[in-house]
């Protein structure tokens, strides 16, 4: 038995499942994941990304932390893959219980997806830091080096930032599915982002899948792991 037919098995056993998801499930939409070493950021940026993506240097830096968003996080032909289209099949059909995502794009909604916790919020909403007015993508104001709100503030978008708390209302959504499903399946990601990578401890089902490219802290303690794309394993299941 090949893996994706041991997948299609545990799926079929499982009535509760949970997907957790990184960069990896959207890298094959074209979106870049923007941790991997391209070369680029040396070249083009005077800043890493880690730190441009950061709540400090959006407020001291605005207009080059746009010049960076605009390049690499705002990708608006970016279409749902096979992992996001299967993903909302399953939720239709009641054997996904919810997605829990790392990515910030706003696939697996624009997919059909309904029950989507996104630990790092959404490039798909944002809102002035000073009156916290709230803007759709189609609704900020054009500009040059930053968008400014209509009261003159910084329009940032509703993303969690390097030296931001993940938002308590979605861990604690995330977590409750995690401890209630009878299946987890961790795709895209290596686990190394703390501390959304860290809320898997909490799952107590009976099937763990791993689906990712490479190695993860978590694959010693997985029924299954596949070292293929994301989206070309789902596009095998069934549901």
């Amino acid at each position: 038995m090949g893996k994706t037919e041991e997948l299609q098995k545990l799926v079929n056993e499982s009535g509760s499942i949970v997907f957790f998801g990184g960069a990896g499930v959207s890298t094959e939409s074209g979106i870049p994941d923007f941790r991997s070493v391209d070369g680029l950021y040396n070249q083009k940026y005077d800043y890493p990304p880690e730190t441009i993506l950061s709540h400090d240097f959006l407020l001291e830096h605005p207009a080059e932390f746009y010049k960076f968003y605009r390049d690499k996080l705002v990708c608006p032909d970016a279409r749902p893959n096979a992992c996001h289209v299967k993903l909302a099949e399953m939720e239709r059909k009641g054997r996904l219980r919810s997605v829990i995502t790392q990515n910030i794009d706003g696939l697996h909604q624009a997919a059909g997806s309904r029950t989507v916790h996104e630990l790092h919020g959404s490039v798909k909403r944002n809102y002035c830091v000073k009156c916290c007015k709230r803007y759709k993508p189609e609704e900020v104001p054009p500009y040059t080096d930053y968008p400014r709100c209509t009261c003159g503030g910084l329009i940032r978008p509703d993303v969690v930032m390097y030296g931001e708390m993940l938002d308590d209302d979605v861990v604690d959504a995330a977590i409750h599915d995690l401890r209630t499903a009878d299946m987890l399946i961790i795709a895209g990601t290596s686990l190394s982002v703390y501390p959304a990578a860290g809320l898997i401890r909490y799952f107590r089902g009976k099937h763990l899948v791993i689906v990712n490219k490479t190695e993860t802290g978590a694959d010693s303690s997985c029924d299954l792991v596949i070292r293929e794309p994301v989206g070309e394993v789902f596009s095998k299941l069934t549901v």
